[in-house]
Order: C-alpha cells, then structure tokens, then sequence
C-alpha cells in the first residue's frame, strides 16, 4: 500500500512524496523526470514494498507546492541543488548517509547518473529509465542526425512562453506526447493533477533553462547499472542508448523492451518492476 506523505527534506522545502515498505528496510530512491509525475512508480511502489524494500517516490523541486521557489530564479533550480534534494530525501526517511538503490527517468535520470558518478560509495545500484549516460547522448548529438531532432524541446523550453503553449487546450500537447508513449489515459490524469497548472509548469520548466541547452559532463559509473530502454523512445535514439555501455565500468544490463516509448513504468508497469527487482536483489546492500 502507498503511503502520501509531506516531508520537509530541506530547510523551508517540503515535498509530496509516496513511500511504502517499512521503514528499516533497504531504501530505493525513485525520481521522475518532465512532463510526469512521482505517479510514474505506482505500479513499482508495492511490489518493492512485498519483496522487502521501501519505496519512496517524491515529486521533486518545483512540482510539489511547498518546494517551489520562485521559477524565474533559474539558478534555484541549479542541477546541484536537485540533487541536494535527493540526497536529503535519504536523510529525510532516516538512512542517513547509508547506501540505497537509485532509480531514474528522464530529469531524474540525469541527477542519478550524477549521483552515480560523484558519489559511489552511496549506492549499491542504479536503475536507469530512458536516460542515457551524458557521454553517450553528447556523442549521439554530434554523430546521430536523428538525436537533434529527437532533443528540440530542451530549446523550444527555453522560450518564455513555454508554460502557456504545453498547457493550451486542456494540456493538449502533454496528453498527446503521453498517448503517442503509451501512458494510459488514468495515469495521465494523475501526473496532470500534480503539473497541470501554470505554477508547477514553469517551475518544471525551470530545470531545463537552469541547464540550458548543454549537459555537463560527468564521469564513468562505477555502480551496477540496468538501463531500461524502449525502442520506441520518442526522445532518445538507439545510438544513445546502445552507447551508454562504453561508460559503465561495472556490472550493467541493457534491456530493451519493443514498442514501448519513453515512459516505460507507465506503460509496462509489470515488465519494469520485475527487471528492477532482479536487479536489486544482485545488489544487495
């Protein structure tokens, strides 16, 4: 059963999060990325929670209402202070600076790959959702004609008027883009219950115009690594995916799944839980 809490992981910063498992249990970090939600692992929730871990699922900076500072501060929404976020989430649930399992998608994927990449000795594995390594999307950007296209939104979320467009005719462009991904209709709604408005998505936006248009580097992961990838992938091109490998230097998995698009836990719910207990449970704390 998930649980809704409210926690304040950073000073002046309280965040809408869903935990379940008992709370001694191994921790799994989950973050979710643009355009949804930390509705994105309800599915994956409670089955963490019968296997013996728990689960905590938060919607990070800018999509909860208390851990929203103002948008048009870009540098509030920095990469750095995300990923404070997260590591004070950790803290937050009582594990301290013990090791837990990170898993990302999309924006999330990004920060745990940065986590991944400075602090190591913090995780026992990393579940990667869509997200390739930064060095394997850099060198697809400059080697995949295809990724460029597939990447337009980081510079059309630029645009001041971003908020407004994404928003217009009842969410039209965000409901189309889930459809086309497979997101079924009611998980849709959840994630709009938390974005669907011009507050959440200029926060949400913010993550983009803090970065920018360039992903810094980061260095070879020294974790254990599933990638799960879906072939269907609006966003990201096989050349990216395929070639995360060359910058992982321990146990990895590459699993792709047929005609499933960039929001795999909503779309195969059953499929990513079962590959992300598998892994876990090589890499024990």
């Amino acid at each position: 059963m998930i649980e809704d809490r409210r926690i304040e992981a950073q000073p002046g910063l309280v965040f809408d999060v869903s935990v379940a498992g008992k709370a001694d249990a191994p921790l799994v970090l989950m973050l979710h990325g643009f355009g949804v939600s930390r509705h994105l692992y309800d599915a994956q929730l409670p089955a963490l929670a019968e296997a013996g871990f728990l689960g905590v699922a938060p919607n990070q900076r800018g999509y909860s209402s208390g851990a929203r500072p103002d948008p048009s501060h870009h540098a509030l929404y920095d990469i750095q202070l995300l990923i404070d976020d997260a590591l004070a989430m950790v803290a937050a649930m009582g594990h301290g600076t013990r090791r837990f399992h990170l898993v990302g998608h999309d924006w999330g994927g990004s920060l745990a790959w940065d986590i991944a990449a400075s602090f190591p000795e913090r995780l026992g594995s990393l579940t990667m959702l869509s997200r390739p390594h930064p060095g394997a999307f850099n060198k697809a950007m400059r080697d995949d004609p295809e990724q460029a296209h597939r990447s337009r939104h980081h510079k059309a979320f630029q645009d001041p008027g971003a908020a407004t467009t994404l928003l217009a005719d009842d969410a039209a462009w965000l409901r189309t883009r889930h459809a086309n991904n497979g997101i079924p209709p009611a998980a849709t709604e959840k994630h709009l219950g938390v974005i669907g408005n011009p507050d959440a998505m200029e926060a949400a936006l913010a993550w983009y115009r803090a970065r920018g248009t360039v992903h810094r580097p980061i260095g070879i992961i020294s974790v254990p690594t599933l990638f799960i990838w879906g072939d269907a992938d609006d966003t990201v091109g096989r050349m990216a995916a395929e070639g995360t490998v060359d910058f992982v230097d321990a146990p990895y998995r590459f699993e792709v799944l047929p005609g499933v698009g960039h929001y795999a836990p909503d779309q195969m719910p059953e499929r990513v839980s079962e590959l992300l207990l598998e892994h876990l449970r090589q890499h024990p704390l």
